[in-house]
């Protein structure tokens, strides 16, 4: 019988642990204030009456140069998915899908523009929906709300376009509505967040896009297609079902430009429309956005004007970045801020710019509406073109003017930017068409320059961390730590032995060879071969991403071979998995109806699986209810089957009687029937690398058993072992954060798997979802391993003791492996946080 003294000390070790989750959340929390940044929102909005008083021609807000707008949002649309392949060094196969755009731009030069636009992250959809019609500034805080989009109550175009009669219709991804639920006279909302649905979001737009345009109860028309944001999320971009929807793209924007040339005769109801295609955002190659790259920041937009502007608008479009075409035509590239959006926007329609918009009216965008020309008779001599460019001169510098007063407001305005006086005074002197233009140029220049200095103070401010809140946490953390350190007395042993090179050089000098240091070699090279190579999309079917490892084997054998074999492989390594943990729950639970039970749960869990896989292959004829039921049942029934098997566990742990047992058979029953609970419901989130990592998983686990077994033979260290092995746990750790990375996840906002969290479901709800995502990104790097090290260490002291006698050393040893797994984890706070959790959670679970 145990020491009263060794029970209080037992007790006592899940309120330190839970000190040091304190210590820890306290720490994120102080440097997650002082590191993501926030801002005020102001609930101040611009008004139609709102007068400058500056001069006449800059006191109210600019006339509408267009009657129509129709904007067509391709999201995650990446800047080469519009520009021609000739401005890349590498033609791709992805490029050139959208060639009606690119024959607008080489054909209608003075109406038609393809622009660079350079968004700021985070680069997350719900982010840059709102930096685009506030005319401000993302924020990282706002990330969290990607899933609950909050609606916008600071002034914006969509509030603007409601309070100055535009009406507008809205069709496609529902974060509109989210984020604007009464700003819409018409609204035809879809589902967004199904990443691995391609298409009902699409054929809804599709169904409504056309239609709309042909009636006449609209002024602004918004489509926000997803496929293309999908289809990168689940296969990336260099994929077949990617290039699949840039084609149907195509064949969408042909059509509606057909439809706005055929209705903007004169008279017609699109004789003044602006069409605008354009991205929200762009992509990585493995179809991932939410942060800075360039190619997450850098999308494109698309302007074209059925009515054509004067041939002096080439002298504001200018030729800065311009090639040939696959066709040899020139099509030139302009640049622009998404910044710029939301204030040229207002400028074009002719409504009150948003308060809080800190961007320009960008003069190519704004030149390419004709009806910014002032409607002058379009010619070709000299005279005309001078005239039109100095009247629509004159129309850019007081939109600029305007736009430099609501930036900054009257009251300091003229000692901010005193150009802009000096050259009002300067075109009243003026007698002649070149003074009046040289004055004009000098005050556009005036007002660029202000407002460019504008943003870029904005910016600044936007990124001024509070330093002060940041060392604090900084501080409160690395006392933690510290304080943790003391759990560590043999993290010696680390700095002697840290990698399995090491070992096995240790052992060839010594004349051996042990296998389970060569298996544990091999793994290691194919693991990294798998991080290097990005074994980052869930396959789903037949499909097979370009980047992935297995490409090469398609290579090899043929697409055929390939396909079968994604299709085989899976379902064989779940049945050596499933084999191995039916096994091991047949050793490791002694309890008859826990042993049973738990069974039962986890065959049936594997079967649903296989049942889930199995509905979605191609090589098996399904009906439809079949198929569905696999799809959707199958996936519901593994995670049903898990939850029981917690309860059963929490209630054995609660309920039942273990007095009978010995110590180590206690821990090894509750880690047994804690890590079968959990496995199901992450291998069918993995998804079809789900077996073959956990394959990956056991061998390595069973290879560092057995070296730390060799360790404590050659150490003869058999009994009353008080102290952990680091050099072993830190493997393990380490082993964790591999699989984190070899399983596509990343430690950024576009590392997430979201098409994880739809497994089974087709609509979003946030908690359900929430759940799915988090199990899936935190599945493989913490739960399975903190849950799975008291099975380990149990194992390790089995094999080192020849009676199995297992004392209060046991636990000591269990308290050391957590006191040393959980600071590896600093790199992410919130897995930090987690492991913390479960580390409090299991202390008290198996003390």
């Amino acid at each position: 019988m145990a020491a009263p003294g060794s029970h209080a000390r037992r007790r006592a070790w899940p309120l330190l642990f839970l000190a040091v989750l304190m210590f820890h959340s306290l720490a994120i929390y102080l440097f997650t204030r002082g590191f993501l940044l926030t801002r005020t929102e102001l609930d101040v909005h611009s008004h139609r009456d709102d007068r400058t008083g500056i001069s006449p021609g800059c006191s109210s807000w600019p006339p509408p140069a267009v009657d129509r707008l129709v904007i067509v949002v391709l999201d995650a649309l990446r800047f080469d998915f519009v520009a021609p392949s000739t401005f890349f060094q590498e033609r791709q196969p992805w490029m050139d899908k959208l060639q009606v755009l690119q024959k607008l731009a080489a054909d209608e030069k003075t109406s038609a523009r393809i622009f660079k636009a350079l968004a700021d992250p985070p680069t997350t959809s719900l982010q840059r929906l709102k930096a685009l019609t506030t005319g401000g500034l993302p924020t990282f805080i706002d990330v969290g709300n990607s899933f609950g989009a909050p609606a916008i109550v600071e002034d914006n175009i969509m509030h603007q376009f409601a309070k100055n009669g535009k009406r507008v219709v809205m069709m496609g991804d529902d974060t509109w509505i989210q984020l604007y639920p009464e700003h819409f006279n018409k609204s035809y909302p879809y589902p967004s967040f199904n990443v691995k649905d391609l298409d009902t979001v699409d054929n809804g737009v599709i169904e409504h896009l056309l239609p709309s345009l042909h009636k006449n109860d609209w002024d602004v028309l918004i489509a926000h297609f997803l496929g293309v944001d999908h289809a990168g999320h689940i296969f990336g971009v260099d994929s077949t079902p990617m290039i699949q929807k840039l084609e149907q793209y195509n064949r969408i924007l042909e059509d509606v430009i057909d439809t706005l040339k055929s209705l903007s005769t004169s008279g017609g109801p699109h004789e003044n429309t602006l069409l605008l295609v354009m991205g929200d955002h762009g992509q990585t190659l493995n179809g991932d956005h939410g942060g800075g790259t360039a190619e997450e920041v850098e999308t494109s937009l698309f302007a074209w004007s059925p009515k054509t502007p004067p041939n002096a608008v080439l002298s504001v479009l200018g030729k800065n970045l311009c090639n040939a075409d696959l066709h040899g035509k020139e099509v030139c590239v302009s640049t622009m801020q998404q910044l710029d959006f939301a204030v040229t926007i207002a400028a074009l329609l002719g409504i009150p710019f948003p308060f809080g918009s800190i961007g320009r009216v960008n003069p190519e965008l704004y030149a390419l509406s004709a009806g910014t020309w002032d409607n002058q008779q379009i010619g070709a001599n000299d005279c005309t073109q001078q005239n039109d460019l100095e009247a629509w001169m004159r129309r850019y510098a007081e939109a600029l003017c305007i736009n430099c007063w609501q930036a900054n407001w009257s009251s300091v305005l003229r000692s901010t930017c005193p150009l802009e006086t000096s050259s009002q005074d300067e075109l009243k002197e003026c007698a002649n068409k070149e003074c009046t233009s040289s004055a004009l140029r000098l005050q556009i220049d005036a007002y660029s320059d202000f407002l460019e200095s504008f943003a870029k103070l904005a910016r600044s401010a936007w990124t001024e961390f509070d330093l002060w809140l940041m060392g604090i946490g900084l501080s409160v953390m690395i006392l933690s730590v510290s304080t943790q350190a003391l759990a560590e007395g043999r993290v010696a042993n680390f700095l002697l032995a840290t990698s399995c090179i090491a070992s096995v050089w240790h052992s060839a000098t010594k004349g051996k060879f042990i296998i389970e240091e060569f298996v544990f070699l091999l793994l290691n090279i194919f693991i990294r071969f798998g991080i290097e190579f990005g074994m980052s999309k869930q396959i789903s079917g037949s499909i097979i991403s370009n980047d992935h490892p297995v490409s090469i084997i398609c290579g090899l054998f043929g697409s055929s071979f390939c396909s079968d074999l994604m299709e085989i492989f899976p379902i064989i390594s779940l049945t050596l998995v499933a084999y191995i943990i039916l096994k091991c729950i047949s050793y490791a639970i002694s309890h008859r109806f826990l042993k049973y039970s738990v069974m039962s749960g986890s065959i049936l869990s594997y079967i649903f699986i296989a049942i889930h896989w199995a509905s979605e292959s191609t090589l098996l004829s399904h009906t439809k209810a079949i198929r569905e039921t696999g799809i959707s049942l199958a996936p519901r029934l593994v995670y049903t089957i898990g939850g029981l098997s917690l309860a059963i566990s929490a209630f054995y742990r609660l309920f039942g009687s273990t007095d009978h047992l010995k110590m180590n058979e206690r821990i090894t029953s509750l880690s047994a029937v804690m890590l079968c609970s959990w496995s199901p419901t992450i291998l069918i989130l993995l998804g079809r690398q789900g077996p073959f990592v956990a394959l990956i998983c056991m061998t390595i686990a069973w290879c560092i058993i057995k070296l730390q077994q060799k360790n404590q033979r050659e150490l003869k260290l058999d009994k009353g072992i008080h102290a952990a092995d680091s050099v072993s746990v830190t493997q393990w750790s380490f082993l964790a954060v591999c699989l984190f990375y070899l399983t596509g996840h990343w430690c950024t906002f576009d590392g997430l798997r979201y098409g994880a969290a739809f497994i089974g479901f087709d609509h979003f709800h946030i908690i359900r979802q929430g759940l799915l995502l988090s199990i899936d990104t935190f599945g493989v790097s913490h739960i399975l391993p903190v849950l799975s090290l008291p099975f380990i260490a149990i194992c390790w002291y089995n094999s080192a003791s020849k009676n199995s006698k297992v004392n209060d050393a046991t636990v000591t040893r269990l308290i050391q492996v957590w006191g040393l797994f959980a600071p590896k984890y600093v790199f992410d706070a919130i897995g930090l946080l987690l492991t913390d959790l479960l580390v409090v959670l299991a202390s008290i679970y198996y003390s």
